[in-house]
């Protein structure tokens, strides 16, 4: 797990390297030894065991999204202090309301909560990647960090299909960690899906 999570890292930065073509991060992360070095530190294995902790919680949110018939979808936010501000998963079938995806009630939610329609210095876990719709509201309540579990290939706009939350064209943009316990949530979409063909 840790191997595969400071491969992770790597790749995320050499990603944020690529699309902001801040080549002289590539040169200042070529040696393979130093970035090892600064994954060690205290402080990132600190945040990696958080977001897992965090993602784990999301996950429960999507199994019960799945136990209401929708799509197994759970999000978090959390502050900087690491509280939880609010909770959301899939409820668009129940309420009729296709903008109602986890992400979204989440930060409705949140935002209802601390009365302000920006949220700046929180992390927002979801347990697939955000879609375009998803990514435009997370930009708009300021959203510090994305952590989100399996990539969506098809529909993604944290840079599996679009990149819409790390566009610098944006005002705004938003530190995207993505694969954090990716088979786990994964396997929540897949085992939903497999039923619903066997049905």
């Amino acid at each position: 797990m840790c191997e595969r999570l400071e491969k992770l890292c790597y790749i995320n930065l050499l990603q944020f390297t690529f699309l902001t073509h801040d080549w002289q991060k590539v040169d200042s992360v070529r040696s393979i030894t130093k970035f090892q070095s600064f994954l060690n530190t205290a402080t990132v294995s600190q945040q990696i065991h958080n977001d897992q902790q965090w993602m784990i919680e999301a996950c429960q949110l999507a199994k019960y999204a799945a136990q209401q018939d929708e799509i197994p979808i759970g999000a978090l936010l959390v502050t900087a202090q690491g509280e939880r501000l609010a909770a959301g998963w899939n409820q668009s079938i129940q309420t009729h309301d296709p903008t109602a995806h986890a992400e979204i009630v989440a930060l409705r939610a949140a935002a209802t909560a601390v009365k302000n329609y920006r949220l700046p210095n929180t992390t927002l876990y979801v347990t697939l990647e955000p879609c375009v719709m998803c990514a435009g509201a997370i930009i708009h309540a300021r959203i510090q960090r994305v952590v989100f579990g399996a990539y969506d290939a098809k529909m993604g706009a944290a840079g599996s299909r679009f990149d819409v939350l790390r566009d610098t064209r944006h005002n705004h943009q938003v530190e995207c960690i993505g694969g954090i316990l990716q088979e786990e949530c994964g396997d929540i979409l897949r085992q939903f899906f497999r039923a619903k063909r066997f049905k």
